[in-house]
């Protein structure tokens, strides 16, 4: 993986993009990686038409666009003065746009809702689609109306599944960056009583033990990895691991999610529970999609 990917964010400037600029600001200093700020205008007509869009009156890169990409590129540099930042302006739906620009990008951030370029970020069709196409890691910021949080622990599910433990070393890299905990949860369903109570007891225990070696199994593969780092082993009983991780997503700086699982993670991502966190989650959202190759 090459060492100048940049950190790229869409911005459209609405305030849901430019609560996502500032955390990406914050991810490429953390990286020391550039910073590149894009937006992405749509032409209805697809791509390589050969008329003059201005006869067509249809989106083209506008002066208005440029100036809000300069803004916020100044106000950042200004927060941020070791920052690298471009801005660009690219032809295209803005989903398409970034699910592009994640070949070549060391993380790709979205904001959960937007205007304009942007529209539908994130409960729509732009976020899910960079969330679920991207080629390489996809967070997803919350509306503005929270602060950042910045104390909490990072949070990751833990499945068995090798998409979960590729979620798992970034998790614990993003720890690592923050000086802060990593929590590993591993969600089992709560207990059914059934007509043989020892069978129940058995059963139970069978979970149990799964639960605590998946958990010290991925937990020992951190340490080796980062012996300084707190690693914390959080077995959870719950209906959903949707559920439980949402609630937990409550206390934690970022939630790290899967591209794909199994068993309590059944469909992560591409399925309803990443979804569900993604949309739900009281915290930022990683979607730990692994890197192109070649990138």
């Amino acid at each position: 993986m090459s060492m100048n990917r940049p950190v790229v964010v869409g911005v459209d400037g609405s305030s849901s993009s430019l609560t996502a600029a500032e955390h990406a600001a914050r991810a490429a200093v953390a990286r020391s990686r550039p910073l590149h700020l894009v937006h992405g205008y749509l032409h209805p007509l697809g791509y390589g038409v050969p008329l003059n869009p201005y006869d067509l009156g249809v989106p083209a890169p506008t002066e208005e666009a440029q100036k809000m990409l300069e803004q916020v590129a100044a106000e950042l540099t200004d927060r941020h003065p070791t920052l690298a930042v471009q801005v660009r302006q690219v032809a295209g739906g803005p989903g398409a746009t970034l699910v592009e620009e994640s070949r070549r990008a060391d993380l790709v951030v979205v904001g959960s809702r937007g205007v304009g370029g942007f529209a539908g970020l994130l409960l729509g069709s732009v976020s899910n689609q960079v969330a679920q196409h991207g080629h390489c890691p996809v967070l997803v910021v919350r509306p503005a109306e929270q602060p950042i949080p910045m104390g909490g622990p990072v949070l990751v599910g833990v499945d068995g599944s090798e998409s979960a433990a590729h979620a798992v070393r970034l998790a614990a890299d993003e720890a690592v960056r923050r000086d802060t905990d990593l929590v590993l949860v591993h969600v089992r369903p709560p207990e059914r009583g059934g007509p043989a109570p020892e069978e129940a007891a058995e059963a139970a225990a069978a979970g149990q033990a799964e639960s605590t070696e998946l958990l010290a199994g991925a937990a020992a593969r951190i340490r080796s990895d980062h012996p300084v780092l707190s690693v914390v082993e959080r077995p959870v009983r719950a209906a959903s691991a949707e559920q439980a991780l949402i609630a937990a997503s409550g206390e934690a700086a970022l939630l790290v999610v899967g591209s794909r699982g199994r068993g309590g993670f059944a469909g992560l991502l591409l399925g309803s529970v990443s979804q569900a966190l993604v949309q739900h989650a009281h915290c930022p959202v990683l979607v730990a999609h692994p890197y192109e190759a070649g990138g």
